[in-house]
């Protein structure tokens, strides 16, 4: 068939239609002034949508290429080879077995039962089909009178799509668990010891990747760098800032720069180099290792728990906004103590705004009466207790962003 034909098909169907839409359209009630309800442009549009880039070699590429392609990605953990000496008979019916296994097991179990449940009803709706056509012969099926043959055939082609649909969802699934080594490579999960202080670290994802960030930089003179930020967002978009974030950091510790002026370095690139409706929240601060000085620049994240020992929680609050927003922010830095038997407890809005079933916060009060009540716990134990105490308050609700949390204690 030309391309002209069957545009001229495809105007010709358009008209039909639209002359039945306007029919349906006066009895319903027409627009003011005796306007049609649907209009040239609409049709024109809607051709459009279904013409716009419709070609034979497209068609062939799906069929051809796609489809193998397809096979082969799903089947690549299955070895066809011992079939290859087989009747087509026995060879086929097998192969395909092989191909519903390995799709199957790579759903969650409740989604494997489903797909188990629709190939077997499609298949056993085909083999009734075909039994049909084979005992009353190819002319006695009558779609207008038998509209499940149409049925079975839709439900065919929604299949096949579909199953195109997932293999580019299992890969990107896979690139997402590379992402996810990637990024976890990045961050300092192991427990770190220097000198009297204790630090431990705690993060769960609310997808495959997130957008928090936390680290750990060992600075000359016997000072400690922690940070721990937030970028608007989750997912890969997030994650992919939060590399940013950190690179920049750690470049600019490696050029020198500290404190406010840091900051305000780091913010001005951020206002350069990300979308304008991102923004990160940070907390960075430098540890005296020697003194246990705190000096601090808090820029619009939630304020950290510094629990002094036998006292009640206090408040790291902020001293600058967000970066990224502005270039124009200025950033204050604020000294404080981290005494023998103290602990500071940072975390992400990931942990306080998890909602339960009723759309109540976790908050920050549940948050520090925790604390408060295991003040005494191994860091990596307390931050595990507070994922862990997240998670039941939410119950069946899934957190809907990512957690993060780090314990920073002096021994006594």
């Amino acid at each position: 068939m030309s391309r002209a034909s069957l545009g001229g098909d495809l105007s010709a169907l358009a008209g039909k239609s639209r002359e039945r839409f306007e029919e349906l359209a006066a009895r319903i009630g027409s627009r003011p002034g005796g306007r049609p309800a649907l209009t040239d442009d609409y049709w024109q549009a809607l051709r459009d949508l279904f013409t716009r880039d419709v070609t034979h070699q497209g068609l062939r590429e799906l069929i051809e290429h796609e489809a193998q392609e397809t096979f082969r990605f799903l089947t690549r953990e299955v070895s066809l080879a011992d079939l290859e000496r087989l009747p087509f008979w026995k060879r086929h019916p097998k192969a395909l077995w092989r191909f519903f296994l390995a799709v199957a097991y790579r759903l969650s179990p409740w989604r494997r039962v489903l797909f188990a449940v629709a190939v077997l009803v499609m298949a056993a709706g085909w083999l009734g089909f075909l039994f049909h056509v084979a005992s009353q012969g190819p002319f006695s099926v009558e779609p207008a009178a038998n509209p499940l043959s149409w049925l079975l055939l839709s439900a065919t082609v929604l299949f096949f799509l579909l199953t195109l649909e997932l293999r580019d969802k299992l890969g990107l699934k896979g690139d997402l668990e590379v992402a996810r080594q990637i990024q976890f490579g990045l961050l300092p999960f192991e427990p770190i010891e220097r000198g009297p202080y204790s630090i431990a670290t705690a993060m769960r994802p609310a997808n495959t990747v997130g957008g928090d960030y936390f680290d750990v930089i060992d600075l000359e003179g016997g000072r400690l760098t922690i940070a721990v930020g937030d970028v608007a967002g989750k997912g890969m978009p997030a994650a992919l800032l939060m590399a940013l974030l950190q690179g920049s950091l750690r470049t600019l510790l490696s050029a020198g720069l500290r404190g406010r002026e840091l900051m305000a370095k780091l913010n001005a690139h951020l206002c350069a180099n990300i979308p304008s409706n991102r923004l990160v929240t940070l907390f960075y601060a430098e540890l005296d290792l020697a003194t246990g000085m705190l000096e601090y620049v808090n820029g619009g994240h939630n304020p950290p728990f510094l629990v002094p020992a036998g006292e009640r929680p206090l408040r790291l609050g902020a001293t600058a906004m967000a970066l990224g927003v502005t270039t124009e922010a200025c950033f204050e830095s604020m000294l404080v103590e981290i005494a023998p038997g103290d602990r500071l407890v940072l975390y992400t809005d990931g942990v306080t705004e998890a909602e339960n079933a009723r759309d109540q916060e976790f908050g920050e009060e549940r948050l520090s009466a925790w604390i408060e009540a295991n003040r005494d716990e191994p860091g990596r134990r307390l931050l595990d207790g507070v994922i862990a105490e997240v998670l039941h308050f939410c119950g069946a609700a899934r957190p809907r962003d990512d957690m993060t949390l780090m314990s920073v204690a002096r021994s006594r």
